[in-house]
C-alpha cells in the first residue's frame, strides 16, 4: 500500500484533534455465498467449484474544517466476482483520497476527483459500485467563480485503473476545461456551458496502437485495406456545447459534442471481429419536458457516430472509459422487462423516446411511452411501446396495471447471443401490481408478470409477494419460471427435441431487509438466470447466479 494516503489520513486525524470540525463516513459491504447449480449453469468456474464465497467492501471517511474537506476511502476485495462474474479478484488498499479547499471564489481539489462536463457525454469521472466502475480522475482540479453568473473549471490528471486499488493509473494524460453560466432573461432561465478535453497518449500506448494498425494492414486483404493503414496521433481533442432552458412549465436541454480524428476500435456485430479505424466522432443529444396540471410530456433524442472515448484504443468493455452517454430508453424496474434493457451505443446509434403522463384526477394516473432506436444504417436495435395505469381510489388499495411491447436486438446488446438464429427478440409483457395498506406502517404488495416470446430463452412468468413494516422491515419471496422454452437457444432449460420437452427451471428468490437508523442489513437467497444487468445507464452481460447475498450499508 502506498504511504501517501496513509500519511494524509493521519494528518487529517491530527488536524482534527487541534480544532473542531465535522466528521462523517459510510460503509458498504457485499458478501456472496456461491451454491453450485448445474441445472442453470451456475458452475464451471472457481467461484462455485473452489472458493464458495467472496466479498467486497468500501469504507469512506470525511472531515470538514475551516473550508478544508479531507476524504479517504479504503477498498477491499476478497475473492470478489464484481469485476468479472466468472472469476475471483482479491485486493486491498486506498481506493480514493482527496483534499479540497474552498475559498471565496476559488476551490482547489487534489487527489481522486469525481466530476463531469455537461451531461457527461464529453467527460465524466464517476463511481458505480454495482458494476465496479471507478474511473476517477487522479490529479488536480480548480474551480473559479469568474463573475457572478459564470464559473470556470479546469482539471489535469490520469484516470484510475479500475483493475487495481492502490491508485494505479492509466498512463495517458487527460486535461479538461469548462465554463458554465447561470442567467435569468425575463422569465427564461438559461444555464449555458462549453467544455473541451485533451487526451495525450504515452509512448507505450502509442507504440501498441501503431503496431496494431500495421499488423492489421498486413493481414487485411479486403477492398477496405487502403483505409486500414494510417499513422496514429498522440493527442485527441474534444469539445461540447450545451444549454438548459427553463420557461414556466417547460424545460429543454441540448448538447452537441465532437471529438477529433484518432484510432478507434469498431466491432462487427455479426462476427464479433474488431478492426481499427481512423475517424472523428460526434454526439447530438436533447430532451424536452413540459408539464401542467394533469399532463406531463417528455421527449428525448440522441444521435451518436463513432464517439468512442477511452484512455487508449487498447481498452475495451468497462475499462478506460472517459465519458458516459445518456440512455434514451426508459429503464424499466420490472424483473422481466429489465432483462432486455438497451445500453447506449457509442459506435452507431440514433434514438428517440416520447412519454406522456395523464392524471385525470387525484387518484388515477396513466403513462404512455414509445422508444425507437436504430443504427445510423437503420438496422433495428430496439422498439418499445408501453402503457400503464395506477388507481388509488379505493381505501387502503393501490392497483397498478400495464403492458409492454418490445423488440430487442440481442446481436448488438448481448455478445453471448451471436450464435442465436433469431437475433431480434419480440416480446409482449403484461403485468399487474396490487398493494394493500394494512395500516400506516404495514403493507402487502403482490406483483405478477408474463413475458410472451418465441426468441432467446422463450416465455417467462414472474410472481412476487412483499411484506413491509415501515421503516424497519421488508420481506419478499419470488419465482421466475421458464414457461415456454426456445429450442434454438443454448438454454439450460431446453433440449434438442424442442419446446417444453424438459422440465423448465424455477428461479426462486427470498429477501429480507432490516433498517435501523442509518444502518441497513439485507439477506437474499437468489437464483438468477444469465442476462443483462444494468446500473446507472451502463449495462453488461452476466452469467447465471445461485447462492446467498448479504449487503450491509451504514453511515455515520
Amino acid at each position: 500500500m502506498k504511504k501517501s494516503p496513509i500519511f494524509f489520513l493521519l494528518l487529517c486525524i491530527s488536524f482534527g484533534s487541534l480544532a473542531q470540525g465535522t466528521f462523517s463516513g459510510d460503509l458498504m459491504m457485499n458478501v456472496n455465498f456461491f451454491m453450485r447449480d448445474t441445472n442453470i449453469k451456475a458452475s464451471g468456474n472457481p467461484l462455485y467449484d473452489n472458493y464458495l464465497s467472496g466479498s467486497e467492501g468500501w469504507l469512506s471517511l470525511r472531515y470538514n474544517i475551516k473550508g478544508f474537506t479531507f476524504f479517504v476511502r479504503a477498498d477491499a476485495f476478497d475473492n470478489s466476482n464484481l469485476k468479472n462474474p466468472t472469476s475471483a479478484k482479491s485486493d486491498f488498499g486506498i481506493g480514493a483520497w482527496n483534499v479540497t479547499k474552498d475559498m471565496k471564489d476559488l476551490s482547489i481539489s487534489v487527489g481522486t476527483i469525481y466530476d463531469q462536463i455537461g451531461s457527461g457525454i464529453l467527460f465524466r469521472s464517476y463511481e458505480d459500485r454495482g458494476l465496479l466502475i471507478d474511473n476517477a480522475l487522479v490529479g488536480l482540479e480548480l474551480k473559479y467563480k469568474l463573475a457572478k453568473n459564470i464559473q470556470i473549471k479546469g482539471f489535469v490528471g490520469q484516470q484510475k485503473n479500475n483493475n487495481f486499488v492502490n491508485n494505479a493509473r492509466y498512463a495517458p494524460v487527460i486535461k479538461g476545461l469548462s465554463m458554465e453560466g447561470d442567467y435569468n432573461v425575463g422569465q427564461v432561465h438559461l444555464v449555458p456551458g462549453v467544455g473541451a478535453i485533451n487526451r495525450t497518449l504515452d509512448n507505450t500506448s502509442y507504440s501498441t496502437i501503431k503496431g496494431n494498425v500495421l499488423n492489421q494492414f498486413v493481414a487485411d486483404t479486403t477492398s477496405d485495406s487502403i483505409n486500414s493503414k494510417f499513422t496514429p496521433v498522440y493527442n485527441m481533442y474534444g469539445g461540447t456545447v450545451y444549454n438548459t432552458l427553463t420557461y414556466k412549465n417547460f424545460s429543454w436541454y441540448i448538447e452537441g459534442s465532437y471529438k477529433s480524428t484518432e484510432a478507434i476500435n469498431e466491432t462487427d456485430p455479426v462476427t464479433g471481429n474488431t478492426k481499427i479505424y481512423n475517424k472523428p466522432g460526434n454526439v447530438e443529444y436533447t430532451s424536452l419536458n413540459y408539464g401542467i396540471k394533469g399532463i406531463a410530456l417528455s421527449l428525448s433524442g440522441k444521435r451518436t457516430e463513432d464517439f468512442i472515448m477511452r484512455t487508449s484504443t487498447s481498452e475495451s468493455l468497462l475499462n478506460g472509459m472517459l465519458n458516459w452517454q445518456p440512455v434514451v430508453a426508459v429503464l424499466r424496474p420490472e424483473r422481466l422487462m429489465s432483462r432486455y434493457t438497451p445500453a447506449s451505443q457509442d459506435q452507431s446509434e440514433q434514438a428517440m423516446s416520447a412519454s406522456l403522463l395523464l392524471s385525470p384526477n387525484d387518484v388515477t394516473n396513466f403513462t404512455l411511452s414509445y422508444t425507437n432506436i436504430n443504427t445510423l444504417k437503420n438496422d433495428k436495435l430496439y422498439r418499445e411501446a408501453f402503457v400503464d395505469g395506477i388507481y388509488q381510489g379505493m381505501k387502503s388499495w393501490i392497483f397498478h396495471l400495464g403492458a409492454q411491447y418490445m423488440e430487442y436486438n440481442t446481436l448488438r446488446y448481448q455478445i453471448a447471443a451471436r450464435a442465436d438464429s433469431s437475433p431480434i427478440v419480440y416480446a409482449i409483457t403484461p403485468f399487474a401490481e396490487i398493494t394493500y395498506r394494512i395500516n400506516e406502517k404495514k403493507s402487502i404488495r403482490a406483483e405478477v408478470q408474463y413475458m410472451n416470446t418465441l426468441q432467446d430463452y422463450g416465455s417467462w412468468a414472474f410472481a412476487m409477494i412483499e411484506f413491509d413494516v415501515a421503516p424497519k422491515w421488508a420481506i419478499s419471496v419470488s419465482d421466475m419460471y421458464n414457461v415456454a422454452i426456445n429450442k434454438n437457444k443454448d438454454n439450460p432449460n431446453s433440449s434438442d427435441a424442442g419446446f417444453a420437452t424438459k422440465a423448465a427451471n424455477h428461479y426462486y428468490s427470498a429477501y429480507v431487509a432490516y433498517t435501523k437508523g442509518a444502518n441497513r442489513f439485507s439477506l437474499a437467497y437468489v437464483k438468477q438466470v444469465d442476462g443483462i444487468n444494468c446500473a446507472g445507464g451502463v449495462c453488461r452481460y452476466e452469467p447465471a447466479f445461485s447462492g446467498v447475498k448479504l449487503v450491509i450499508t451504514s453511515s455515520f
